[in-house]
């Protein structure tokens, strides 16, 4: 069966939805993840962006062994030059070179004809080839590019020595059969383009990133660019987990295959909502929270008859498991890291003894404790992150004929407490007020989004917020049975990450791929 190459830009194409900010820790907690699910190559940012991105993706380089670590680059020399930087220490390095080549964009964007175009590609594949033994260069609007002309640049960028040709359909614009097409015809008009991989990159602007990509997997492509949960610029990238399960579930119809380990799709999926705060919709494919969810009566009596009538593929199959050891107060460490074992962790002593810790704090809050619940605090708490501030105390007051009002206690980095009480339009915005009279920083709440993790009346809300401060943007996440609780959590992680990404923070350069 065919391989089909994982290309995995949801660190960099994945980050440049709006809202979204990474900083360098979530960035290697994603890039881990990744490198569990099997990806085989992750861009992991653009370096001539600033240089807070230069230093995340020169940590991600360092931090993966076993897949190939990818830098954006523009063709400028700059840029390959600060590739090169942030790809030091990488076991596999790779650069991402690309140019625009469409009539629209030479003309209204790059001010320059045909001749310019190929001329300003081959320098900087030839430049690229000086440092990188691995190359991909793309061709960005190929989508809206003359086929003549994409020949003409794929044919040249084959001669000089590019690895792999990517074929974006940079806005989503074609359909299954016309992308399809582009495959087919450079396969059938590009002398040596044996020597090289073709790769897809579709974004999802009218619903057809999935469908594109699986047209050109059949159409000879051997690489497939994408993001966890389909984020990304506008409406979005390809889903990865999507191609993934396509090729699994139908294949003896596509003949090819990936090397991902499914059974981490579940978890990387919730990682990425969680650290990027895009919540994944009930009805997302594979993923989604009712992906394998039957109401219907006719549904349901097919399902206890026989699964197949209406689940073409488990659960199970992407890592959602039912729990088989029901945890709660009076369980032990024992039980606890067995389950962490189930789930597919494998923690150190220090570290199953903090987890250990929270556990015991939710359990007795709640009667069960379900997976999610362990999934969530596991992804929330095993950090070693400084944090200048930390909640200890919160108290509310609140009724309908009163002013809501908080006071906080507040744990510094250097060992000052501090205790302040504020007044608001509602308890959630009276602790916000609070918190900044503890921690003296004046920012602006941008988004503020609760969920629930798990069910019930006793369930884990997750909250999320985004706080700016001038230029900076920063997100925050907290976690609690109490959305007041998590509501100051989540607001007092996004200071701490204020406060870190202020030390390096310089503007970034504005580009778009």
């Amino acid at each position: 069966m065919r391989k089909i190459y994982i290309f995995d830009t949801t660190l960099r194409d994945g980050e440049q939805s709006p809202g979204v900010n990474l900083n360098t820790r979530e960035k290697v907690e994603i890039a881990h993840q990744l490198e569990k699910l099997g990806v085989d190559r992750m861009e992991a940012g653009f370096p001539a962006a600033s240089p807070g991105d230069l230093a995340a993706v020169n940590a991600v380089a360092k931090a993966i062994k076993n897949a190939t670590v990818i830098g954006l680059s523009r063709s400028r020399e700059q840029d390959i030059d600060a590739v090169r930087e942030a790809l030091i220490g990488a076991q596999d390095p790779c650069i991402h070179v690309f140019l625009a080549t469409s009539p629209i964009h030479r003309k209204y964007k790059l001010k320059m004809e045909k001749s310019q175009v190929m001329d300003t590609a081959r320098a900087a594949i030839q430049y690229s080839r000086k440092y990188f033994s691995k190359v991909e260069f793309s061709l960005e609007d190929a989508g809206r590019t003359e086929l003549d002309f994409m020949v003409e640049v794929t044919a040249m960028a084959v001669k000089e020595g590019a690895t792999v040709i990517n074929i974006p359909d940079t806005v989503g614009y074609l359909t299954p059969y016309e992308y399809g097409n582009i495959f087919k015809h450079l396969k059938e008009n590009v002398p040596g383009i044996e020597k090289v991989q073709l790769s897809a990159h579709c974004h999802n602007d009218l619903g057809m990133a999935t469908a594109n990509t699986l047209a050109a997997i059949l159409n000879g492509a051997d690489q497939i660019e994408g993001t966890i949960n389909g984020i990304g610029e506008r409406a979005g990238n390809t889903a990865i987990e999507e191609i993934a399960m396509a090729l699994e579930t139908r294949q003896e119809f596509f003949n090819a295959k990936t090397s991902l380990q499914l059974s981490e799709i579940a978890r990387t999926s919730r990682l990425v909502s969680r650290l990027t705060g895009m919540v994944v919709p009930g009805n997302k494919a594979i993923v989604g929270a009712n992906a394998f969810a039957h109401e219907s009566g006719i549904h349901q009596d097919g399902m206890l008859k026989e699964k197949t009538t209406y689940e073409i593929m488990t659960p199970e199959t992407i890592g959602l498991k039912e729990s088989k050891l029901v945890l709660g107060k009076h369980s032990g460490r024992h039980a606890f890291r067995e389950k962490l074992v189930d789930l597919g962790y494998e923690l150190s002593e220090e570290e199953v003894n903090k987890a250990f810790a929270q556990f015991k704090d939710l359990a007795d809050k709640k009667k069960e404790v379900s997976d999610n619940d362990i999934l969530a605090l596991l992804e929330e708490k095993l950090t070693d992150t400084p944090e200048m501030f930390k909640l200890d105390t919160l108290y509310v007051a609140y009724g309908n004929q009163l002013v809501p009002s908080a006071k906080v206690r507040i744990l510094t980095l250097d060992d000052r407490v501090l205790e302040t009480e504020a007044a608001g339009n509602g308890s959630v915005d009276a602790i916000y007020n609070a918190i900044d009279l503890a921690s003296g920083e004046q920012v602006t709440l941008s988004d503020y989004l609760i969920k629930s993790v798990t069910q019930g009346k006793d369930a884990l809300g997750e909250v999320h917020v985004v706080l700016t401060q001038g230029e900076l943007s920063v997100q925050g996440h907290g976690l609690s049975t109490d959305i007041l609780e998590a509501s100051a959590r989540a607001y007092v992680d996004a200071l701490n990450g204020l406060i870190e990404k202020r030390k390096t923070f310089t503007k970034r350069v504005d580009y778009k791929e």
